[in-house]
């Protein structure tokens, strides 16, 4: 209120409000903005619940007074309806509740007045032929015509269009209009219609015209998560059979196929033995509480131990996580769905331990988030960097879940047993459900035959207080790697000691044979990673089974020793012509050979094409690699190995490639090549691994220039520190010949621009407008001849024909396809 009202959002880092059309564009998030005080909304009934009565009575004057629902801005009804139609009713169900035990006698429905104003703007979005909403709508001109500026999309995510029936139905029987609770049923039918028969799942984002599936990757996170938790949620709150009897349907097929405890993995809907991807988002998180509200304790406590112990090693929950716990997107923005899942399994076990995860979540925000301005979210839990950004969940959510998490029964205004939380923890009234509805009247109550659909007494589920405990070890030490050392053992009917985790080799086929005997099999992931899995029954004997145990456990501890020596990404720089040090490659580290962050100036040198090029022998071609820089191809043997042969022939430096084709740092974690399990010291050269669209640039590069020289080092170099005299002159020249925006006397125009990052960052641009990610292969940037100073320009047999002006032009014309290709990106 002080540093951002009546903006939708505080900007926490530079303190002001965030109001769409002032600050620059953040994509679809910002469709959640709608210069309605977006965060004031969806505060009120916070407000009640930490008994600030006041200071809610205050603010519902200034929403019927100042929020105006009539502004020409394109909104998501996804968020819209979740925020604010959910917040306007959850703030209504609080008024009423103050008036009838005596206090704001002045309220007269305002709120829900204003509810009901938002929900006819809402409506238009609903006509379509299938009655799912389309994403977006106008909030003065709905969807249709050409001053709505939406209206053309064609597909909507599943959680979208099922994420509506909580609050419609309550503005329904709020208002005694059907119209809303219609419309919202109609969307839930059409997308259980077009459920998958067999699996019983649904995809993740839909046709909104022809019901096709578009995505047909299925699971319980980003996309599809609230549209499960509606289906149960109607139940309790409107007591229709028919919403429970489709979740359970789905939440069978969801412990089938999805579920994999403690993990939650996507599938897909035609091939649901299929996994979908090898990561999983932090959204799935809420599904432990879900499944608290379903009767499912176990799972719940399995899933939520996991997340918390992956909180625990970032500190926040990453916006994405690999199969193996390490940060796949590095983002969050202080979600608050596992401080709920940690509330509701606290409801169900009172076990103290939840408390404690509790204090953890706080501890975390108030040491790494707070901000003098409020809480900012985390650009990257690795680093701890902020952005500036705080969402109004944040208050709407996270306080609410928190404080009911810590607080005694006397410490509530109220019960809050007698409402329902809606996904943005939104209250609104059980006592609905006896309210008039258009589909007549509904059993309220489940026969007998359907007992074993509500929830388990946790008294009796939980007579031994150490059972949730026991259930949370075994991920404990899965996820933190802390088992114990094991003591020498044998390898049974082999006659010598077993497979030891530091001396296996993926390509060894008897080290392949030695996991085959203890059961342990290992899968290949995309990425070019390996897993291993083990499966005691598959063991030749109940003696191997434990030997495979034991291998599994000394990899863990590998893992994690590995982990902990994390190094930070390393830069590939292409500094002859014409790149000149523009392009800067991402390039994962090694943890062995030359450490280049304490070198000084790194490691400069032309790059050349190892012959072999995997680099598993000795060199063919070690004449001309000797005092060059390797380039290498990854697989066939241990990274170690490729840098003893390099380095046997004479080479400076070397870069490994990826051969998983497409594979690229902006969709990948950060790679970190590890030792053989020997002593490394032998290797004294640095070694760098880029991913294969980072090393096909390279590579590219190489073709057309034939001499490319780049700059390995711990960051990218400024062109006036890495260049020498002469070589800047010759950049100079060449700028100035090709392009009149250069002002080579700016400190911007000496920055590198990256061509990838390991983390998402904003976009910038440097002095040619050349934005990150913009620079392309070297096929798109032509030839170009560089002029040295007093020199007439190089004439080369493909070159002859061409004039150092029409080359320019050329340059300046690639610059502006450059400019148009960050605007698409961004």
């Amino acid at each position: 209120m002080d540093h951002a009202y009546p903006a939708d959002e505080l900007m926490p880092l530079t303190c002001l409000g965030r109001v769409r059309g002032l600050e620059p564009s953040r994509g679809d998030v910002d469709d959640a903005l709608g210069k309605f005080s977006l965060t004031l909304i969806d505060t009120l009934d916070t407000l009640v619940l930490l008994n600030k009565t006041a200071e809610f009575e205050k603010a519902v004057r200034r929403v019927v007074t100042d929020v105006r629902l009539d502004n020409d801005i394109v909104v998501s009804v996804f968020e819209t309806n979740i925020r604010v139609l959910g917040g306007l009713l959850g703030g209504h169900s609080m008024a009423v509740m103050l008036k009838e035990s005596g206090r704001m006698l002045w309220y007269q429905d305002e709120l829900l007045h204003m509810a009901k104003d938002l929900g006819l703007r809402l409506l238009p979005a609903f006509n379509t032929s299938s009655g799912l909403p389309y994403p977006r709508v106008n909030l003065r001109f709905g969807v249709r015509g050409p001053e709505t500026r939406t209206g053309t999309e064609t597909d909507t995510c599943t959680a979208c269009a099922g994420t509506i029936i909580l609050e419609f139905a309550a503005l329904s029987r709020f208002t005694g209009d059907p119209t809303f609770e219609a419309h919202a049923r109609r969307a839930l039918d059409f997308l259980w219609e077009k459920r998958q028969r067999n699996s019983n799942l649904v995809g993740t984002t839909i046709n909104i015209h022809s019901g096709e599936w578009v995505r047909r990757d299925s699971g319980v996170g980003a996309g599809i998560d609230s549209y499960y938790e509606y289906l149960l949620k109607a139940y309790i709150l409107l007591g229709d059979d028919q919403f429970l009897q489709r979740f359970n349907t789905h939440y069978a097929s969801i412990m089938k196929y999805i579920s994999q405890p403690p993990l939650l993995l996507d599938v897909h809907i035609h091939k649901p033995l299929l996994p979908a991807r090898t990561w999983m988002d932090s959204l799935l998180a809420f599904f432990p509480g879900l499944q608290v509200l379903k009767g499912d304790i176990r799972p719940a406590i399995e899933t939520h131990e996991m997340l918390y112990q992956v909180t625990k090693k970032h500190n926040f929950l990453p916006e994405a996580f690999t199969t193996d716990f390490r940060v796949h997107w590095a983002q969050h923005p202080l979600r608050p769905e596992f401080a709920e899942s940690t509330y509701f399994l606290y409801k169900a076990t009172r076990d103290p331990y939840y408390l404690e995860v509790g204090r953890t979540i706080l501890e975390n925000l108030n040491r790494f988030a707070r901000v003098p301005c409020g809480f900012a979210a985390m650009k990257d839990v690795r680093t701890g960097s902020h952005e500036d950004r705080m969402d109004s969940f944040f208050l709407a959510e996270m306080f609410k879940y928190l404080f009911l998490l810590f607080a005694e029964e006397e410490d509530l205004p109220f019960n809050v047993e007698d409402y329902i939380f809606t996904t943005e923890a939104h209250l609104l009234p059980l006592s609905l459900s006896t309210a008039s509805n258009s589909q007549g009247n509904v059993t309220c109550e489940l026969d007998d035959s359907n007992f074993e659909w509500t929830c388990p007494n946790t008294r009796l589920l939980f007579p031994d207080p150490a059972f949730p405990r026991n259930l949370r070890e075994p991920i404990r030490s899965a996820v933190d790697k802390s088992c114990p050392h094991p003591t020498t053992h044998r390898d049974p009917g082999m006659g010598r000691p077993p497979l030891r985790a530091q001396d296996f080799m993926a390509n060894n086929p008897e080290h392949l044979e030695l996991l085959r005997r203890m059961g342990v099999s290992l899968i290949h992931l995309k990425d070019g990673r390996v897993q291993l899995v083990q499966h005691a029954t598959q063991a030749v004997s109940a003696v191997a089974a434990e030997d495979g145990m034991r291998f599994m456990q000394e990899m863990m501890e590998l893992s994690s020793q590995q982990q902990k020596e994390q190094l930070p990404p390393r830069a590939v720089q292409i500094i002859s012509p014409p790149f000149f040090g523009r392009v800067v490659l991402t390039a994962g580290p090694a943890q062995f050979g030359m450490d280049l962050s304490k070198s000084s100036s790194g490691v400069r040198g032309f790059v050349t094409i190892a012959e072999p090029y995997n680099g598993c022998s000795v060199l063919s071609n070690g004449e001309i690699v000797a005092g060059r820089i390797a380039l290498l191809q990854r697989g066939q043997c241990m990274f170690a190995e490729k840098a003893r042969h390099i380095q046997k022939a004479g080479a400076i430096g070397g870069i490994v490639i990826d051969d998983n084709e497409g594979s690229s740092s902006d969709t990948a974690p950060l790679f970190q090549m590890a030792g053989d399990g020997r002593n490394t010291d032998d290797v004294t050269l640095p070694l760098l691994f880029l991913f294969h669209k980072e090393g096909n640039i390279l590579l590219e590069a190489l073709k057309e220039y034939r001499e490319v020289e780049v700059l390995l080092s711990d960051k990218a170099r400024d062109r006036g520190e890495m260049l020498s005299e002469t070589e800047y002159e010759k950049m100079l020249i060449f700028e100035e010949g090709g392009t009149q925006e250069k002002d080579h006397t700016s400190p911007a125009s000496s920055e590198p621009v990256h061509q990838s990052q390991v983390t998402i960052q904003e976009q910038t641009t440097d002095d040619s407008g050349v934005g990150q990610e913009s620079v392309q292969p070297a096929e798109g940037l032509g030839s170009y001849v560089p002029v040295a100073v007093g020199e007439e320009p190089a004439v080369d047999g493909d070159h002859s024909s061409q004039s150092v002006d029409s080359l320019m032009a050329d340059w300046e014309e690639d610059l502006e396809a450059f400019k148009q290709m960050e605007k698409d990106e961004l």
